[in-house]
């Protein structure tokens, strides 16, 4: 079973959404705004989220930007705008699909489980023998295990899957600690001191690819390194 966020100021859509899901073993919540959503992401884990765009006060633009500083979840905008440039716009700030209202169930369905197999794929990621199972919550090198705690392995994980991507230490706190976090950027670099010592110390070279942007945060550095998920 998946569970679905499902973001709409309108009633009726949210219970047709709901009501659409459920008989093909979705769980879904329900937020009637970006408030609502942004407080539902920060205590729960979602695999999907539908997400309309024109909502009073924090329209869905903007509520899509605001998830993308913290989590990667797959995000679908549901909308009655169908102009070419709101599409486009859409999908550069962040969001993985667009369907246009009214949408065909079977499409929107078949578009839900194309996003959650992608999504799927990234639960295995190897690099130069270094292998990340989300599943597993395991790490090894070469088949032996690296012991990182949980937030190391969140965040080893997030740079290793958007190689080359600069993560700022404000991103990598709401991402790994969750957007309401009490703490700073300091211990994102404790982390990675700690996480980088334990790769090192297994023959890993994570020196050459866990990368400090000085001033800005840290990116997992692809140069000379081979991605298979």
């Amino acid at each position: 079973m998946h569970k679905v966020l499902l973001v709409d100021d309108e009633q009726r859509m949210v219970d047709l959404l709901d009501l659409y899901l459920q008989p093909y073993d979705y769980i879904c919540v329900k937020a009637y705004g970006a408030e609502d959503a942004l407080q539902y992401l920060d205590q729960e884990t979602f695999d999907i989220v539908l997400l309309d765009i024109m909502m009073p006060e924090i329209d869905g633009w903007e509520l899509c930007r605001k998830i993308r500083l913290f989590s990667d979840v797959p995000v679908i905008m549901l909308t009655a705008r169908e102009q070419q440039e709101d599409i486009v716009k859409g999908l550069r700030i962040g969001a993985d699909d667009y369907i246009t209202k009214p949408f065909d169930e079977e499409e929107l369905l078949a578009r839900m489980e194309a996003l959650l197999r992608r999504r799927a794929s990234q639960s295995r990621i190897e690099w130069n023998g270094l292998v990340w199972e989300k599943d597993r919550h395991q790490l090894t090198y070469h088949k032996e295990p690296i012991k990182l705690t949980p937030k190391e392995f969140e965040m080893l994980g997030l740079l290793m899957k958007n190689p080359d991507k600069v993560f700022s230490r404000e991103q990598l706190l709401d991402a790994v600690w969750g957007i309401n976090a009490e703490t700073e950027g300091r211990t994102v670099d404790s982390h990675v001191r700690n996480m980088r010592e334990k790769i090192r110390e297994s023959g890993f070279p994570v020196d050459e690819h866990v990368k400090t942007v000085w001033g800005v945060g840290y990116k997992w550095l692809s140069q000379n390194g081979k991605l298979s998920s």
